[in-house]
C-alpha cells in the first residue's frame, strides 16, 4: 500500500489535532497527549518517543531506543509504511475511527512499527540488538514477529495478541491478520521455512500457516484454520488440514474484513 509522499505529513496533522482535542475533552491526560504528540514535530519523533519509553529496560534503555528509533522513522521508506498501517487501520477496523487511536493504543500496531526498527538492525548486521529488541517486543505487546521476516506495508493487525511469525516469512501489502496467527515452520527444517502471504490476503483469527507455502494474492484463510499446502489465489480456505471450499467474495479480502463465507 503505497501513500503519495505528502501522505505521512497529512496523517501527522490528524493525529495532531486530534490530540489537541483529546487533551481538551479530557484535561486529566493532558499531560500524556502532550508528551507522548504535542511535543513533537513529526510522526517519527513521536513514534520514536512512544516506543522508547513502552520497550525499555535496563538492557535497552530509553535513550538508546530513541537514538535507533529516531533513525529508523527518519527513513522515508520506514516512514511511509507506518503511516501505510495508520491508514489501512482506521480504514478497516469498525472500532478505529481517529488516527490517534491506534498510534496510542492499538498494540498490533505498535508491535508492527517495533519489528520495522528491529528489521533495519538486522538488514544492517547488527543481529544481538535486533534480537534484544524482539523479545522486548514480545514481552510488552504479546507479539513475536522475527526481525528478519519481510514485511509489507498498509497492514492491519488486529489486537494482536499471540501473533506469531517466523524468520523467512514473507508478508505483502495490504494484509490484514487476526489474532493468534501463526506463519510458522512444520518442525526443524531449515532455510527458507515459512509461509509467503501476497497482497490482499485476509487471515482469521487463530489460523495456522506452516511450512514455507504461499497463500496467493487475495486469497481468506478461515478463523482456526491449519494451513499446510499453498492457497490459491483468490480463494477461502478453513479446516484442519485446511482445504478450499469457497471463492472469495471481493478481490482484496483484507479490505473488505468480511469472514463470513458460504461453502454450498
Amino acid at each position: 500500500m503505497k501513500l503519495s509522499p505528502e501522505q505521512p505529513d497529512i496523517i501527522w496533522q490528524n493525529i495532531y489535532q486530534e490530540a489537541q482535542s483529546a487533551a481538551r475533552d479530557e484535561p486529566i491526560l493532558a499531560s500524556f497527549f502532550q508528551s507522548t504528540i504535542l511535543d513533537h514535530d513529526s510522526l517519527g519523533s513521536a513514534l520514536s518517543y512512544h516506543l522508547a519509553n513502552k520497550l525499555s529496560s535496563n538492557a535497552t534503555p530509553v535513550s538508546m531506543l530513541r537514538e535507533l528509533m529516531g533513525r529508523a522513522f527518519s527513513t522515508a521508506e520506514i516512514i511511509q509504511a507506518a503511516s501505510a498501517d495508520i491508514q489501512a487501520t482506521v480504514t478497516r477496523d469498525s472500532a478505529c475511527s481517529l488516527y490517534l487511536t491506534p498510534f496510542l493504543y492499538f498494540k498490533g500496531f505498535l508491535a508492527l512499527q517495533s519489528y520495522r526498527v528491529a528489521h533495519q538492525l538486522w538488514v544492517e548486521g547488527r543481529h544481538s540488538l535486533a534480537l534484544l529488541l524482539q523479545y522486548r517486543i514480545s514481552l510488552k505487546f504479546a507479539v513475536d514477529i522475527h526481525p528478519a521476516a519481510q514485511i509489507g506495508s498498509g497492514l492491519m493487525i488486529d489486537h494482536a495478541t499471540g501473533l506469531v511469525i517466523g524468520e523467512t516469512a514473507v508478508v505483502e501489502d495490504c494484509v490484514s491478520i487476526m489474532q493468534s496467527v501463526t506463519l510458522g515452520g512444520t518442525g526443524k527444517v531449515s532455510g527458507d521455512r515459512h509461509p509467503k502471504i501476497r497482497k490482499g490476503v485476509l487471515i482469521g483469527p487463530g489460523a495456522k500457516i506452516l511450512g514455507n507455502i504461499e497463500v496467493a494474492e487475495g486469497a481468506m484463510v478461515a478463523a482456526s484454520s491449519v494451513v499446510l499446502k499453498p492457497v490459491p489465489a483468490h480463494a477461502i480456505v478453513a479446516g484442519v488440514p485446511a482445504s478450499v471450499i469457497a471463492d472469495a467474495r471481493s478481490q482484496e479480502p483484507s479490505q473488505s474484513m468480511d469472514h463470513y463465507f458460504n461453502c454450498d
